[in-house]
Order: C-alpha cells, then structure tokens, then sequence
C-alpha cells in the first residue's frame, strides 16, 4: 500500500440517488489535482461507456483472479454484478502525484478509510429525508416499483453508517452541498502545493 505524504485519498459514498455523482464530477472539474479512480466492474459497458476511462469492464473470471491475487482495496456485488477498487489504480494515482477521488459503496468506503487511515478523508453525502430520496430516484424514470423499494431499502441502511465518515454533507441544494465538500477537500489540495 502507498503512502500518500502529500495529500489524501477522497472517498465519496452516498445512497443512489443523493447526488454523489454529479457533486464528483463538480470536484473533478474544478480542482485539477484530483481525479478519478477508476473502478473493475464485471456488467457489461453501456453504449457510450470507454473501457479504462468510465471502468474496467472485466469477465468474471478476470474479476475473480484479480480477488484471488489481492488486487482490490475493495469490492462488492450489486444487482448482480460485481465492482471493486483497484490497488494499482489508486497507486498510479498517488504515485504521479493526484488526489484520488473514490466514488464507492459503503462497506467499501469503511473499508479504505480504516486502510489509508490519516491519509484518506471520507465524506457521507445524505438525501435531506427519505421522502427527497425517492422522489428523485422515481424522476430519473429508470426505476422499476420493484427497484425503486430496494434502492430505498439500501438507502436506509446506508444512512446508519453516515456517522463512521469523516464528513456528512447533506444535499438539500446541490450548490451549497458541493460548497461544503469543496471547503472540506481544498484545504489537503493547498497544503500540497
């Protein structure tokens, strides 16, 4: 495992639909220091997605030796597919001097943390209530009842973890929460420099 003098790895989590996405690629674009860590995943690439850019679209057999040589610094299953952090892929990443940004599950944002321990900061984005939740997850028009009740369900007990993270940025209004999250990873990134 490296160790990073120079700065921290970011670990982002939040229930799906909270806005960890968007408030990532907002971090991403503003802040040249930091960049994404790209994630192994074994489901298949959507239409526009770029092996080695968007993930590293793996067999299950390549997934499963790459568990069996101790490659990821995390992984997990999800609605039938498996996703995981790589080692090699953080490394690079500290190594050429960048702050990488994890967008990962919660057991696996434990995971890194409790790993990278002083050189990790770890931030729980929250939905404002359950209620904003769902309603944000049923907008996006690609949740089926079935779908919808276990993302939900995920959610809830996603949420009673929020208090293990470093941070916990509630998403009210994506301006202010990204506010916040950009005043909680600056001060690492000046200290850098």
């Amino acid at each position: 495992m490296s160790n990073n003098p120079t700065g921290k790895v970011i670990v982002i989590v939040a229930p799906s639909g909270a806005g960890k996405t968007t408030l990532a690629q907002r971090l991403l674009n503003d802040f040249s220091d930091i960049k994404f860590s790209v994630s192994a995943t074994t489901r298949p690439p959507r239409e526009d997605e770029i092996h080695g850019e968007d993930y590293y679209f793996l067999s299950d057999e390549e997934f499963d030796q790459k568990i069996k040589n101790d490659e990821f610094l995390e992984w997990e299953s999800y609605s039938g597919n498996r996703y995981g952090t790589l080692q090699s892929e953080v490394d690079k990443l500290v190594e050429t001097g960048y702050f990488p940004l994890l967008d990962i599950e919660v057991r696996g944002a434990l995971n890194v943390a409790q790993m990278y321990n002083s050189n990790a900061v770890s931030i729980f984005i929250e939905p404002p209530s359950m209620d904003v939740l769902a309603q944000r997850l049923s907008g996006r028009g690609s949740e089926t009842d079935d779908s919808l009740t276990k993302r939900l369900k995920r959610a809830e007990k996603e949420m009673q973890y929020a208090d293990r993270f470093d941070h916990i940025v509630i998403n009210d209004d994506l301006d202010t929460a990204y506010s916040k999250i950009a005043s909680i990873v600056e001060p690492y990134i000046t200290e850098k420099s």
